[in-house]
This record gives structure tokens, sequence and C-alpha cells, in this order.
């Protein structure tokens, strides 16, 4: 049965849906293959830099996810066509004031966060973290919303992919690596498939309300396409990595998760509606089975190495 606002679930199962702690897997999971890059490649690993990285990287997600709930209430962007997630805010679960003050709170745990991170990395950091937290703002907030245009999959590309993957790694070693980067491609292609299916399952109604995501500019078959593209980047960037660091050849055990990903693209082109929000976690699942297996392929291949 569908929540309306009257059907409150609850303090905590509000919030919940306000979050989204499910997707926070997607900030957290280039952190954990980063961190493990790092340390075959250099041997470096600070735990107590891992552990401010992992939490940046969790409150950008939920900083992203509450501002794209509240942008929705504050422009009344809700119609009844709309296929995803119920918003706490638009249900009127989490109060428009209380959603603003969670924000701030958020804002002003990162920007600490990222102080601590300054004093590890460098004052690179505060641009990172400063342009990190205007992403997540402009999602949905501002005069022109990334939303509103065909750009959001690059931003979550370059900043839950390669910001998050090399930022990570920078910390750890001082320097960013090619695979470093070929990584952060990676992921952050998977990342960008769970938004991509996020703006496929809803664009009717983004193109009913102004909404010009890439799945409206370019239309179906285009942005299927593309979408397959995405699934299989990191495959190829597996490959390249092999090819490029030997040592490196255990990574290819991530390979595993190929058949989920070619499922996921599958089931894209064959669901609609509500069904498309288990292909989006599909995503979020392939991002976290991939980035383990990526891991243990980098523990995997220092004791190989140490043989």
């Amino acid at each position: 049965m569908t929540l309306t606002a009257r059907e409150n679930p609850g303090l905590i199962r509000s919030w919940l849906a306000f979050t989204r702690p499910k997707t926070w897997l997607i900030a957290v999971s280039p952190v954990i293959a980063s961190l493990a890059l790092a340390w075959s490649e250099t041997r470096a690993f600070e735990p107590l830099t891992a552990l401010f990285t992992i939490s940046i990287a969790i409150l950008m997600q939920a900083i992203s996810n509450m501002e794209n709930d509240l942008g929705y209430a504050e422009r009344n962007a809700e119609r009844g066509n709309r296929r995803g997630l119920p918003r706490a805010t638009t249900m009127g679960w989490i109060s428009l004031p209380t959603a603003r003050i969670a924000i701030r709170i958020g804002a002003l745990l990162a920007l600490i966060n990222t102080a601590v991170l300054i004093w590890i990395g460098g004052w690179i950091f505060l641009l990172i973290g400063l342009a990190s937290l205007v992403a997540a703002y402009s999602y949905m907030g501002g005069p022109k919303p990334i939303a509103y245009t065909p750009f959001g999959e690059l931003v979550v590309l370059v900043f839950f992919g390669l910001t998050a993957v090399c930022g990570t790694y920078f910390l750890q070693t001082g320097n960013i690596s090619i695979n470093a980067c070929l990584l952060g491609l990676a992921l952050g292609s998977v990342a960008s498939g769970v938004l991509a299916v996020n703006n496929f399952r809803d664009h009717a109604h983004d193109a009913s309300i102004g909404r010009n995501t890439l799945a409206v500019v370019i239309g179906k078959p285009g942005f299927l396409q593309l979408f397959r593209l995405l699934m299989l980047v990191p495959y190829g960037s597996l490959v390249i990595m092999a090819v490029n660091s030997n040592s490196l050849w255990p990574v290819l055990i991530a390979f595993a998760t190929l058949p989920l990903a070619i499922s996921i693209a599958k089931n894209l082109a064959l669901k609609e509606h509500e069904e498309l929000n288990e292909v989006m976690f599909g995503c979020v699942k392939l991002e976290g089975i991939f980035s383990m297996l990526f891991a243990a392929g980098c523990i995997l291949s220092v004791f190989i190495e140490n043989l």
C-alpha cells in the first residue's frame, strides 16, 4: 500500500526515507576500493585518515539525498505520475524547516570533517570539500538545479567516482596513480548508473515538470545504449589496470559481477515504473560487490607478490 501524508510511518522510518541510507553504499564503496588499491601499490594505510574519509563520503551522500528530497517539496515538483520512492518532505513526514536544519547540521559536520582532511592532505581538500557541498546543494537547489539539466550523471561520475577514489588515494599516499583514475572511472560509471535508472524511470514525469534530464533529452533508445556502456566501463577499466600493472591481475576477480551488470542493463529495457526501483538498487548492489571483490583482489595481489 502506498503511504500518503496522513499515513506517517513514524519518526525512524521518516528519517530513513529522508536520508536514504541504502544509497550510502555508493559513497562508501569507492573509498574502500581505493584504500585497498593504495595499500597494494604503496603499502600505505592510515586508519584514522581512512575513518575520516569514509565519514565525509557518507555525509556528502546523506546531504545530497536530503537536499534532493527538500528541493522537490520546495519546488512543488511532485506530480501523480512520478514512480519513484516517496519523499519525506513532500509526504509531510518531515517539515520543511526541520529538513533545512538537518541539512545545515550535515553541512557543518562535513565542514568540520573537511578541516581534518585539510590538516592531513593540504588545502586542496578545502576546494574539494566546498565543491562537493556546492554540488550536493545545486542538484536540486539554487536557480538552475543540476537535476533539471542533462548533466546529473556526469556530476555523479566526477564526485562519487573520480573525486572519491582519487581523493582517498591521495590522502593515503600523497599522490595519484593511473590505476586510481581508472578505478574512479569504473566506480563512477556504476554510481552514474544509479541516477540513470532513477531518471529513466521518471522520464515522463520529469518532462512534464520541465526537467530536461539526459533520459528526456536523448530519448529511450539512445539512453539505453548509454546505460549499457556505463555497465561495461568498469570491466574495461579492470583489464587496463591488469595490463598496466602485472601484479594487479587478481583484481580481475571483480569480473564475477559481470553477469549482474548485464542483467541490470537488460532489466532496464524490460521493466517499467515501480519495477525499476529494483533495478536501481541492483546498481547499488553491483557497486558494493564490485568494490569488495576489487579490494579482495588488491589484498590477494600483495600476498602473491610476497610469496
